[in-house]
């Protein structure tokens, strides 16, 4: 199994064939029949080489002409690719010459037994460690809360920064002021949080953010608009939102939090509203909309993403795509793994792709390159450069 440091998820899945097979045919079956059916991001031998996922194990046994058995896959994938790389495994029909069945019965968080074992401790603690008499129930309950989420808090890096523990491994990363804004996004199980620590941003941020989608999530105060300041001009933000005017990011609600988060602004718009301020103050006049602007997150969908969505909602767990013109009309269905080769070959008449599966780089820039409105996936990926021609949008965004 893959080191339990770093395991996240362990699937289970039953297997059933109708001839006598072994391990390493199974084992082959799963490589060869998942091989470029995800896309190089979810590729089992990538991901097996660079620790993403664990060694397959297999217990398998004959009789009766049949055979039947188990597998297992530990995996540190957050939860969406976990669940697409399980999918993938029911699609499997034989195993060497013979017709073969597998079936995912469950998939275990084995981080659930820690915070278990945490939560015990802490009781054993507050009502065994402590002088002070014992505390009412509700604190009892928010103590035990406070343990989890502080256990949950990294440093990281040479400089110690506060963060959440998927800094490291998330695609996209949330750059805030403090420790304690760090916490109470954990709170909310929001856990790919970094805070600069004050006005001089860190080198390890300024690294970080050439690799990752960035979204400064910051106070609307001064401080927060000389950290932001500091950040444009040494980092690569993409995204930038704001804590409701009087209020810090450590005190908002989880409400609150999601609701600031969805109306994120592109940089692009950030750095023209700033621009359009310094005019202002010499010249009184109602600028004009900046045309070139793509506002990615709307409180609302609009009436092509709820038309959009119907088509998401329909290729839910399908694995396929369609490639739609202008007016919402479905030009051609193809699998996901033929999307690529798809767009490629498509005329101008494609302005809007959905499909089941992970938004890359190298499908975002094909997209770009056939000037395509809409592409609309399952979850963003490795994105590091994002064109404003096209607007990118998960199933979550247009629900």
């Amino acid at each position: 199994m893959q080191n339990s440091d770093t395991t996240k998820y362990v699937i289970y899945a039953d297997i059933h064939t109708d001839g006598v097979v072994e391990k390493p045919d199974v084992v082959g079956a799963i490589f060869g029949q998942t091989e470029g059916l995800l896309g190089d991001d979810l590729d089992l031998r990538e991901l097996q080489k660079t620790g993403r996922i664990g060694r397959i194990e297999v217990n398998i046994s004959s009789k009766s002409g049949k055979s039947d058995g188990y597998v297992l896959i530990s995996s540190s994938l957050d939860k969406i690719e976990t669940s697409i790389l399980a999918a993938s495994l029911e699609t499997i029909d034989r195993v060497g010459p013979c017709v073969a069945n597998i079936t995912v019965t469950k998939i275990e968080d084995v981080r659930a037994s820690k915070r278990r074992q945490i939560v015990d401790q802490a009781k054993h603690i507050l009502l065994n460690k402590f002088d002070e008499s014992l505390p009412e129930s509700q604190e009892l309950t928010e103590s035990v809360k406070q343990a989890v989420r502080v256990d949950e808090l990294v440093f990281f890096g040479k400089e110690k920064l506060p963060a959440g523990p998927n800094v490291q491994d998330s695609d996209a990363i949330l750059i805030v002021e403090g420790r304690a804004d760090v916490l109470n996004l954990l709170r909310c199980g929001i856990k790919n949080a970094i805070a600069v620590e004050g006005t001089n941003v860190p080198k390890l941020v300024i690294e970080l953010s050439k690799k990752k989608t960035v979204t400064t999530f910051l106070d609307g105060d001064r401080g927060g608009e000389l950290i932001l300041k500091e950040l444009l001009q040494t980092a690569d933000v993409d995204y930038v939102a704001y804590a409701p005017e009087g209020k810090s990011v450590e005190d908002l609600s989880q409400k609150e939090i999601v609701k600031a988060l969805r109306n994120k602004l592109p940089i692009e718009q950030v750095r023209e509203q700033k621009n359009k301020r310094k005019s202002s103050q010499n010249v009184r006049k109602e600028p004009e909309p900046a045309p070139h602007v793509a506002v990615v997150e709307a409180s609302e969908p609009s009436p092509v993403e709820s038309s959009l969505r119907n088509y998401a909602e329909a290729l839910n767990g399908t694995l396929n795509a369609v490639l739609l013109d202008a007016e919402g009309k479905v030009l051609k269905e193809v699998e996901v793994r033929n999307l690529v080769g798809a767009l490629k070959e498509s005329n101008g008449l494609v302005k809007s792709v959905v499909f089941d599966g992970v938004i890359t780089q190298r499908i975002l820039d094909i997209a770009a390159e056939k000037e395509l409105n809409y592409l609309i996936g399952v979850k963003i990926g490795n994105v590091v450069k994002r064109p404003l021609s096209v607007k990118v949008l998960t199933i979550e965004d247009i629900q």
